[in-house]
């Protein structure tokens, strides 16, 4: 990588410079995949996956990572974030061929679960289509037999989940004194999940000449801290406010008592079968229980739906995930293990039917929709012992969650209460929602049949979400 330094210094030079000169830093990022020095087989690759323009966090960080430069990175879900250090480690990997030693890994990117290690394994594989490279997984949840045997000769690239790694490394399978490349991914996720100890342990093991990247679609103070103990000068690139939403999402909140929020799940998901588009459902439960005993009940409502989360093998996880991609089960029940790494482009609806207790958990749970350019929808069910929650919510996204109120089990004075909270915490109102349906036209009704199933989609979001809901400008810090 650091062979390309002197080719792309003037554009690491003019990245780095302070916020006031952004416009020139946005002149000079490429615009197109041709204009990277990537090793001639990516280019073959990225041709033929008909990809021509690098997405913001790809055209920032790739002229960086060529540049041999340590990254910390911030994209939201779904921008390409694997493409962006996954690029740059095939091109080095392919213009610097060595000899690997045994139990031995060039490479190692560690991941917080093995749904994400196997979508990043998998973009490698298919970027690397064109180069000689190898590649093993690391995980928990299967035998470990296999991932022992695949290390005695050496890799080119380990994607791993830390723990099932450090249990090979104490069993000398692994050896990570060759690492040249050190990818987190998903670092705040990372934190939230309480592998800082095994990250902290396994990055003591890694050789202190590398490269080392952090990626995560969101960047609170906590990661910005660990960063700094394991970085070098990192170069750091933002392509969105610390936190934030996609824009093609349509999120909703709904006040319900917590009785009330298995009726109205039925009628989002009733409404949900009738679409002709994102037609698949994922529903966040806060435990696992919680998880298990709600597929079985939508199950015996009618709504064919699958559990997954920690608990699960991987073999059960892999096949709910497979039956869900394929629309068999149309509605995948998960907990928060299923919100990174899951890439199904027909989600169309994202239900918080637990709001998540860690904020930056609603950023990762509703990117599960709107993939690829598409748009999608969240809706949130908020009970009285959430609320606190919801105004975590609404201060990391830094915009008020809009209102759907127009169904059967609305609780007015639930309502209320939130938006005396939110006031007293100096958060501005946002607009209420008549309905939420997807046929667009009037409002809702309030009977239990209809509770909204019409209404115009829910998109009556006052000015200041909508301000505050469109994306910033792309920047390098």
């Amino acid at each position: 990588m650091r062979d390309c330094l002197r080719l792309l210094q003037p554009l690491i030079d003019t990245a780095c410079r302070p916020s006031g000169m952004r416009q020139a830093t946005r002149h000079m990022t490429p615009t197109a995949f041709e204009a990277l020095p990537l090793a001639a087989p990516l280019h073959r690759v990225l041709r033929e996956l008909n990809y021509h323009t690098p997405s913001p966090v790809q055209a920032q960080a790739i002229p960086l990572l060529l540049a041999g430069r340590d990254l910390l990175g911030c994209a939201q879900t779904g921008t390409g974030k694997t493409a962006g250090f996954a690029l740059p480690i095939l091109h080095a990997l392919h213009e610097n061929p060595r000899q690997i030693r045994p139990k031995t890994c060039r490479t190692l990117v560690l991941t917080p679960t093995r749904e994400l290690a196997g979508q990043v394994g998998k973009s490698f594989s298919t970027y690397g289509a064109h180069i000689r490279f190898k590649q093993t997984l690391i995980y928990g949840g299967v035998g470990q037999n296999p991932q022992v045997s695949a290390m005695r000769g050496g890799v080119d690239v380990l994607v791993a989940t830390p723990g099932r790694l450090l249990d090979l490394i104490e069993q000398r399978a692994v050896d990570l004194s060759a690492v040249e490349f050190f990818v987190l991914d998903e670092v705040d996720r990372m934190l939230d999940m309480g592998f800082l100890r095994d990250v902290k342990r396994i990055v003591a093991l890694l050789p202190t000449n590398r490269q080392s990247l952090f990626f995560s679609a969101t960047l609170a103070p906590n990661i910005v801290e660990l960063a700094q103990t394991i970085l070098r000068n990192p170069a750091r690139v933002s392509i969105t406010p610390e936190v934030t939403t996609a824009e093609r999402i349509n999120q909703q909140v709904c006040f319900v008592d917590r009785e009330n929020k298995k009726p109205l799940l039925e009628l989002l998901l009733a409404d949900q079968a009738k679409a002709e588009v994102g037609k698949l459902t994922i529903v966040f439960s806060r435990t696992k229980h919680g998880a298990n005993k709600l597929a079985k009940s939508l199950c015996a409502a009618g709504f064919p739906a699958d559990a997954i989360h920690g608990n699960k093998s991987q073999a059960q996880r892999e096949k709910a995930l497979e039956k869900f991609k394929k629309g068999l089960t149309p509605v995948l029940v998960a907990t928060d293990v299923a919100a990174r790494g899951v890439d199904v482009k027909d989600v169309g609806l994202v239900v918080n039917y637990d709001l998540p207790n860690e904020p930056e958990a609603y950023v990762h749970r509703i990117g599960r929709t709107a993939r690829a350019g598409a748009e999608g929808r969240a809706v949130s069910f908020c009970a009285e012992d959430e609320r606190e929650f919801l105004r975590e919510i609404e201060k990391v996204i830094k915009m008020p969650v809009p209102r759907w109120d127009d169904h059967a089990w609305h609780d007015e004075a639930l309502a209320d209460r939130h938006l005396r909270l939110r006031s007293g915490g100096g958060m501005v109102q946002g607009g209420g929602n008549r309905g939420g349906g997807r046929q667009g036209g009037g409002g809702g009704n309030r009977s239990k049949q209809g509770g909204g199933g019409n209404g115009g989609a829910g998109r009556d979001y006052s000015n200041a979400s909508r301000r505050n809901n469109r994306r910033g400008p792309a920047t390098v810090r």
